[in-house]
Formats: C-alpha cells, structure tokens, sequence
C-alpha cells in the first residue's frame, strides 16, 4: 500500500494519476474531506490531517510505501507515526534551498525534517524541487481581472519546475529501484524570468497580460500580509534578492530518472488556462 498525502494538491494529485497510469496499487489519498477529493478510479480516499497526528493512524495501517510533503505538520510526529505504523519507505518532498540558501529560516526547518527521516530508521528518498511553474497562481486573481501583474525582480530566471515533474520523479522513487538513500536537486529545463512567465500566459490566453515591476519594499509589503516577515523576505531572496550559480542552474535529473523530457512552464500554462480566465470567458 501506497500513501500520497497532500493528495489533493498540485503534486499529490498529479503523482496519484501517474500511478495509476502505471498501474500500481493498491493506492490511498490522505485528504481532510474523502467525499469531494475526486480521486482516480481505484485510489482509495480516507481522511486525515497532517496538523493532527492522531487522525493519521487509520490512513497508515497497512502502508508501506509513504509520499510526504515536509511542514506540514509535526513533522517528528507524523515520521515517528509512519515508523510506529511499519512504514518501510519514505519520499520526501524538501526544497533544493536547503543546499543553495542553508541560512534561511525555511530551509534550516527543511533540513531538519530530512534529518529526521533519515535517522528514522526507514528507507528514505529526498526530493529538493526548486521554484514551481504553479507558483504563477498567485496572479491568477489579478489576471482575471485584466489588472497587471506586479512583481519585483522581474528579469531573473529561475529554472522553474512544473509540478508534474516532482510527481513522475516521485512516482519512480517509490515504485522502481535503485532511489533508496538518494537526495535529488530538481528543476525546469530552462530559467524562465517573472516577465517571460507572464508573457507566456498571455500568449496561451490570446490577450494581453498587463505587467509592472516593482521595488522590493513594496513587494514585502505585500506578501509579509499573509506569509509572514521571515518568509516573505525568503521568498524575495529566493527570487531575486539573493540568487547564487547553485539555485540558478538548470539540471537534467528530471530527464535522467522518467526518461522523458522536462516539463515547460508553458506547458504548465496551457494546462492551467482556466485558472486565468473569467467565468465565462
């Protein structure tokens, strides 16, 4: 038995749908309310929240095989869980800051979830994914409603990764060989800046998408609202306050591990059209 947790969201979703395709089972979806996750044909929907650790006892009992999202939750609780529960393997989603930015206060609590595991005494593989092709959803409200799109550090690329991407990788972890005990860096094929991102989402649109740079004082401003000051001046390094050779390079362990070429970020916009289109139009 396999257990995605973060079932319903942009990796877990897609990593249940790819094992499926594959034909692996049996599989379970941990999801807060199993009535409206709409899982796969065959995948079974059981309930559980990874901020209370008691509610996941019903939903490891017979698993072997757990994909975990790291910060969630008590990560110490839920990996003493899975140990308690006989869970032999363990794939972790972390961040690839942990190795390009250890200084930053979300990537110290990264690291220690990876320590955690890995002197959990089960099997574990790490993922490290850089910045996500969904993160662009943060403008979809604004999008929508013809207004611009308002970023700081407009030209810096980064290699940014389609989510699916993270889910194939995944996927092989926990179903092939060889991905024991292993740490994988993960990104894009290619840097891709803020404007680009927003210039390709106009292009699959058929319209234009307004676009204004601005200061780093005012984009703090903003996102401090509701991510907090330290994450918020994390985000802003991460995204061009403080970029470094290791966080910009763009690496083939995707391609190397599915087989298969990279996802692009404008396949990503292609498939997410509707997340930037008024109802109706």
């Amino acid at each position: 038995m396999i257990l995605v947790t973060g079932a319903t969201g942009n990796i877990g979703s897609a990593l249940l749908q790819e094992l499926r395709a594959f034909g692996v089972g049996p599989l379970r979806g941990l999801t807060r309310d199993p009535a409206r996750a709409g899982f796969p044909e065959g995948v079974e929907a059981i309930g559980g929240d990874l901020t209370r650790t008691a509610s996941l006892k019903p939903a490891l009992d017979g698993v072997r095989s757990l994909f975990l999202v790291s910060r969630m939750g008590s990560d110490a609780e839920i990996i003493e869980a899975a140990r308690t529960a006989g869970v032999e393997h363990v794939v972790l989603v972390s961040s690839i800051t942990v190795q390009t930015h250890p200084h930053l206060g979300p990537a110290r609590e990264n690291l220690s979830v990876e320590r955690l595991l890995k002197g959990s005494g089960m099997t574990w593989t790490i993922l490290r994914p850089t910045q996500f092709a969904s993160n662009a959803l943060w403008w979809a409200k604004a999008i929508r409603e013809r207004q611009a799109v308002r970023v700081p550090y407009a030209d810096v690329g980064l290699p940014t990764i389609h989510p699916a991407d993270i889910a194939s990788v995944a996927r092989a972890a926990l179903t092939e060989s060889g991905h024991r005990a292993r740490t994988y860096a993960l990104t894009g094929p290619e840097r891709i800046t803020a404007r680009q991102q927003a210039g390709t989402i106009a292009a699959v649109l058929g319209r234009e998408v307004p676009f204004t740079e601005i200061g780093r004082r005012e984009a703090r401003r903003q996102m401090a609202a509701f991510l907090g000051d330290e994450a918020a001046d994390a985000v802003l390094d991460l995204t061009g306050g403080d970029v470094n050779d290791e966080l910009l390079k763009v690496r083939d362990t995707v391609s190397r591990i599915i087989g298969a070429p990279a996802r692009t970020f404008r396949r990503w916009a292609a498939e997410n059209t509707a997340a930037f289109r008024r109802a109706g139009g």
